[in-house]
């Protein structure tokens, strides 16, 4: 006979009925009695019965956490789309048809089919067309469907030339416009309608072509300044230099063999060309020009940054205008 069968074990009982040592209960023929309580866990507090069916359940809990995880993944392992481009042959079709801003639409050199009608919209509608290479779109659309087009679409509507005359009439001023002559960083751009905006400046006009456009970095960069001055894009800007002297506006092209800018006379109607990065002012549109000015450099950098010596001549345009009027 084992030792919990030992009946002499009833006599060694508490108050409660279970034996001192064991604290295990003594039945009536003094056996020890199995505790049918269930024991508890580790942690505190009893463990709860797991009820029917949470095994199924929490299988299906897991293979949806591990489902997200997984789509989490993916959407973080994918980079995200430029703002301004638009991808496949339908929305394309749609911003030309709708009258939207377009930069430049990209077209996969065999495209067939209805990317061939996109072409011809695109002649019809004067936008900036480029043919490229199917690796090129794929590097530009990761993982999307772009069916052989793609476009860049503008921040903003552009304007017009006349919509900058008109502002300037509306003040009751001469009009103030600045020619970007092939600026391509677009935190350029946007440095340079802050400072329009803030000189008083009445539209800034940019070629189509090898130059940026109104994007979203533009955007950010003019710190708000893109919502009140007026962008025109042209094709040509020699041709627009043309259509500006026969509205009556002298233009003063800055380069570095001209006349001091304090020294030259900035007062009238006035267009401002700045060159672009590297490059300067191209030599068509200094040909037109009617005088050069220049910014005078003390250090050993015979150059100033583009949206730099915009705002210096903005300012210096603003201050001889104010002292004309006095």
């Amino acid at each position: 006979m084992s030792k919990r069968d030992n009946p002499r074990l009833w006599e060694k009982v508490n108050k409660d009925g279970k034996n001192k040592r064991s604290n295990h209960s003594v039945g009536r023929d003094g056996r020890l009695q199995r505790d049918s309580s269930p024991k508890p866990s580790r942690g505190s507090g009893m463990r709860a019965a797991k009820p029917a069916g949470a095994a199924k359940g929490g299988q299906s809990g897991r293979t949806a956490r591990a489902a997200a995880a997984r789509t989490q993944t993916r959407q973080l392992a994918e980079p995200e789309l430029n703002p301004n481009l638009i991808i496949g042959r339908n929305p394309v079709t749609e911003a030309i048809k709708s009258g939207r801003s377009i930069d430049k639409i990209l077209m996969q050199k065999d495209a067939e089919g209805s990317a061939k009608k996109i072409a011809s919209m695109a002649r019809e509608n004067g936008l900036t067309l480029q043919y490229v290479d199917k690796i090129a779109l794929d590097k530009l659309c990761p993982g999307r469907p772009h069916q052989g087009v793609a476009a860049y679409v503008a921040a903003k509507d552009y304007a017009d030339l006349d919509d900058i005359f008109d502002a300037a009439a509306d003040r009751g001023e001469d009009p103030l416009i600045v020619l970007l002559d092939g600026l391509e960083d677009p935190h350029n751009l946007g440095a340079v309608l802050r400072s329009c905006d803030g000189a008083g400046a009445h539209g800034v006009v940019i070629p189509a072509r090898r130059a940026v456009g109104l994007t979203e970095t533009v955007a950010k960069a003019s710190a708000g300044a893109i919502e009140y001055v007026p962008v025109v894009k042209v094709t040509n800007l020699g041709q627009c230099v043309d259509k500006l002297k026969e509205r009556g506006v002298w233009i003063a092209a800055v380069d570095m063999d001209g006349e001091n800018y304090s020294d030259a006379q900035l007062t009238g109607p006035l267009a401002l060309v700045i060159g672009g990065e590297g490059q300067g002012v191209s030599q068509t549109v200094r040909n037109k020009a009617d005088y050069i000015v220049s910014i005078p450099m003390k250090g050993r950098v015979n150059s100033l940054n583009a949206s730099n010596a915009a705002a210096i001549l903005l300012y210096e345009v603003d201050r001889q205008r104010t002292l004309a009027k006095e």
